[in-house]
Protein backbone atom coordinates (compact mmCIF):
# COMPACT_ATOMS: atom_id res chain seq x y z
CA UNK A 1 0.00 0.00 0.00
CA UNK A 2 1.22 3.47 -0.84
CA UNK A 3 2.41 5.69 2.01
CA UNK A 4 -0.01 8.33 0.74
CA UNK A 5 -2.91 6.37 2.21
CA UNK A 6 -1.50 5.66 5.66
CA UNK A 7 -1.07 7.70 8.81
CA UNK A 8 2.45 8.49 9.85
CA UNK A 9 1.74 8.20 13.58
CA UNK A 10 -0.93 8.31 16.30
CA UNK A 11 -0.55 12.09 16.67
CA UNK A 12 -2.22 12.52 13.28
CA UNK A 13 -5.15 10.44 14.51
CA UNK A 14 -5.47 12.77 17.49
CA UNK A 15 -5.61 15.79 15.20
CA UNK A 16 -8.29 14.20 13.02
CA UNK A 17 -10.44 13.19 15.98
CA UNK A 18 -9.94 16.43 17.89
CA UNK A 19 -12.73 17.64 20.20
CA UNK A 20 -15.18 19.76 18.21
CA UNK A 21 -14.63 23.47 18.45
CA UNK A 22 -16.23 24.98 21.51
CA UNK A 23 -19.50 26.74 20.88
CA UNK A 24 -18.53 29.20 23.60
CA UNK A 25 -17.20 32.50 22.19
CA UNK A 26 -13.61 33.25 23.17
CA UNK A 27 -13.31 35.21 26.41
CA UNK A 28 -16.91 34.49 27.38
CA UNK A 29 -17.63 32.99 30.81
CA UNK A 30 -18.92 29.43 30.89
CA UNK A 31 -22.14 29.95 32.85
CA UNK A 32 -23.60 26.70 34.11
CA UNK A 33 -26.31 25.63 36.56
CA UNK A 34 -25.36 23.61 39.67
CA UNK A 35 -26.98 20.52 38.11
CA UNK A 36 -24.99 20.95 34.89
CA UNK A 37 -21.79 21.44 36.87
CA UNK A 38 -22.47 18.31 38.93
CA UNK A 39 -23.15 16.33 35.74
CA UNK A 40 -19.82 17.39 34.19
CA UNK A 41 -17.95 16.61 37.42
CA UNK A 42 -19.60 13.17 37.62
CA UNK A 43 -18.67 12.41 34.00
CA UNK A 44 -15.07 13.45 34.64
CA UNK A 45 -14.91 11.34 37.81
CA UNK A 46 -16.37 8.28 36.00
CA UNK A 47 -13.91 8.61 33.11
CA UNK A 48 -10.94 9.14 35.42
CA UNK A 49 -11.70 6.54 38.12
CA UNK A 50 -13.58 3.80 36.25
CA UNK A 51 -13.32 3.83 32.44
CA UNK A 52 -9.71 4.91 31.97
CA UNK A 53 -8.22 2.36 34.42
CA UNK A 54 -10.28 -0.43 32.79
CA UNK A 55 -9.05 0.51 29.31
CA UNK A 56 -5.44 0.84 30.52
CA UNK A 57 -5.70 -2.68 31.98
CA UNK A 58 -7.05 -4.05 28.69
CA UNK A 59 -4.32 -2.33 26.66
CA UNK A 60 -1.60 -3.60 29.01
CA UNK A 61 -2.95 -7.16 28.73
CA UNK A 62 -3.20 -6.88 24.93
CA UNK A 63 0.34 -5.48 24.69
CA UNK A 64 1.67 -8.44 26.66
CA UNK A 65 0.29 -10.82 24.02
CA UNK A 66 3.01 -9.90 21.57
CA UNK A 67 2.39 -8.64 18.02
CA UNK A 68 0.49 -5.36 18.34
CA UNK A 69 0.01 -4.67 14.62
CA UNK A 70 -2.97 -7.02 14.29
CA UNK A 71 -4.10 -7.04 17.92
CA UNK A 72 -7.65 -5.58 17.94
CA UNK A 73 -7.80 -5.22 21.74
CA UNK A 74 -4.60 -3.20 21.68
CA UNK A 75 -5.51 -1.04 18.66
CA UNK A 76 -9.06 -0.24 19.76
CA UNK A 77 -8.00 0.10 23.39
CA UNK A 78 -5.40 2.73 22.46
CA UNK A 79 -8.01 4.54 20.35
CA UNK A 80 -10.51 4.53 23.25
CA UNK A 81 -7.77 5.74 25.61
CA UNK A 82 -7.12 8.72 23.29
CA UNK A 83 -10.87 9.48 23.22
CA UNK A 84 -11.09 9.35 27.03
CA UNK A 85 -8.01 11.56 27.46
CA UNK A 86 -9.35 14.08 24.92
CA UNK A 87 -12.71 14.23 26.75
CA UNK A 88 -10.93 14.64 30.10
CA UNK A 89 -8.92 17.58 28.73
CA UNK A 90 -12.13 19.15 27.40
CA UNK A 91 -13.96 18.69 30.72
CA UNK A 92 -11.02 20.04 32.69
CA UNK A 93 -10.91 23.20 30.57
CA UNK A 94 -14.69 23.67 30.79
CA UNK A 95 -14.78 23.21 34.56
CA UNK A 96 -11.83 25.59 35.06
CA UNK A 97 -13.76 28.45 33.45
CA UNK A 98 -17.19 27.46 34.77
CA UNK A 99 -19.21 30.06 36.67
CA UNK A 100 -21.98 28.28 38.56
CA UNK A 101 -25.23 30.27 38.67
CA UNK A 102 -28.21 28.95 40.67
CA UNK A 103 -31.48 30.11 39.06
CA UNK A 104 -33.30 29.71 42.38
CA UNK A 105 -31.33 32.64 43.83
CA UNK A 106 -32.97 35.00 41.31
CA UNK A 107 -36.55 34.25 42.41
CA UNK A 108 -38.77 37.31 42.10
CA UNK A 109 -36.73 38.79 39.27
CA UNK A 110 -39.02 39.99 36.47
CA UNK A 111 -36.32 40.26 33.81
CA UNK A 112 -34.97 37.30 31.86
CA UNK A 113 -31.42 36.30 32.73
CA UNK A 114 -29.42 33.07 32.82
CA UNK A 115 -31.41 30.25 34.42
CA UNK A 116 -34.84 31.73 33.72
CA UNK A 117 -37.67 29.48 32.65
CA UNK A 118 -39.65 31.39 30.02
CA UNK A 119 -43.00 30.55 28.43
CA UNK A 120 -43.53 32.18 25.05
CA UNK A 121 -46.24 32.15 22.41
CA UNK A 122 -45.37 32.02 18.72
CA UNK A 123 -47.19 33.56 15.75
CA UNK A 124 -49.61 30.60 15.64
CA UNK A 125 -50.49 31.03 19.33
CA UNK A 126 -48.66 27.87 20.41
CA UNK A 127 -47.00 28.12 23.82
CA UNK A 128 -43.45 26.84 24.34
CA UNK A 129 -41.42 26.77 27.55
CA UNK A 130 -37.64 27.16 27.56
CA UNK A 131 -35.01 27.31 30.29
CA UNK A 132 -31.89 29.32 29.53
CA UNK A 133 -28.89 27.17 30.52
CA UNK A 134 -25.17 26.81 29.83
CA UNK A 135 -23.75 25.59 26.51
CA UNK A 136 -22.74 22.26 28.07
CA UNK A 137 -26.26 21.46 29.28
CA UNK A 138 -28.28 22.34 26.19
CA UNK A 139 -31.08 19.84 25.50
CA UNK A 140 -33.70 21.10 23.01
CA UNK A 141 -35.94 18.06 23.64
CA UNK A 142 -36.31 19.17 27.28
CA UNK A 143 -36.59 22.86 26.37
CA UNK A 144 -33.10 23.71 27.64
CA UNK A 145 -31.53 26.29 25.33
CA UNK A 146 -28.03 27.73 25.47
CA UNK A 147 -27.73 31.29 26.74
CA UNK A 148 -25.79 32.15 23.57
CA UNK A 149 -28.44 30.81 21.17
CA UNK A 150 -30.30 33.36 19.00
CA UNK A 151 -33.56 32.76 20.90
CA UNK A 152 -31.97 33.16 24.33
CA UNK A 153 -30.10 36.30 23.25
CA UNK A 154 -33.39 37.81 22.05
CA UNK A 155 -35.08 36.93 25.36
CA UNK A 156 -32.32 38.18 27.68
CA UNK A 157 -33.26 41.33 29.65
CA UNK A 158 -36.87 41.22 28.43
CA UNK A 159 -39.98 41.01 30.65
CA UNK A 160 -43.41 39.37 30.66
CA UNK A 161 -45.78 40.83 28.07
CA UNK A 162 -43.02 42.02 25.73
CA UNK A 163 -42.60 40.80 22.17
CA UNK A 164 -39.21 39.75 20.81
CA UNK A 165 -38.02 39.30 17.27
CA UNK A 166 -35.08 37.16 16.33
CA UNK A 167 -33.55 35.38 13.37
CA UNK A 168 -33.89 31.58 13.59
CA UNK A 169 -32.57 29.04 11.08
CA UNK A 170 -36.13 28.93 9.65
CA UNK A 171 -36.21 32.72 9.20
CA UNK A 172 -37.41 35.74 11.18
CA UNK A 173 -39.69 34.88 14.12
CA UNK A 174 -41.70 36.86 16.63
CA UNK A 175 -42.59 35.60 20.12
CA UNK A 176 -44.64 37.05 22.94
CA UNK A 177 -43.33 36.45 26.45
CA UNK A 178 -46.12 34.97 28.57
CA UNK A 179 -44.31 34.07 31.80
CA UNK A 180 -40.88 34.43 33.42
CA UNK A 181 -39.93 32.38 36.46
CA UNK A 182 -36.83 31.18 38.24
CA UNK A 183 -37.04 27.65 39.62
CA UNK A 184 -34.63 26.17 42.14
CA UNK A 185 -32.09 23.96 40.45
CA UNK A 186 -33.37 20.37 40.57
CA UNK A 187 -31.04 17.39 40.96
CA UNK A 188 -30.06 15.69 37.71
CA UNK A 189 -32.19 12.77 36.62
CA UNK A 190 -30.54 9.69 35.10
Amino acid sequence: MSKAFTRENDAEADEEDAEPASSLPKGTPNYITPTGHARLCAEMERLLRIERPAVVETVAWAASNGDRSENGDYIYGKRRLREIDRRLRFLTKRLEIAQVVDPGLQAGNEQIFFGATVTVSDEAGTAHTYQIVGVDETDPARGHISWISPLARALLKQREGETVRFQSPAGARELEILEVRYEPDAPARP
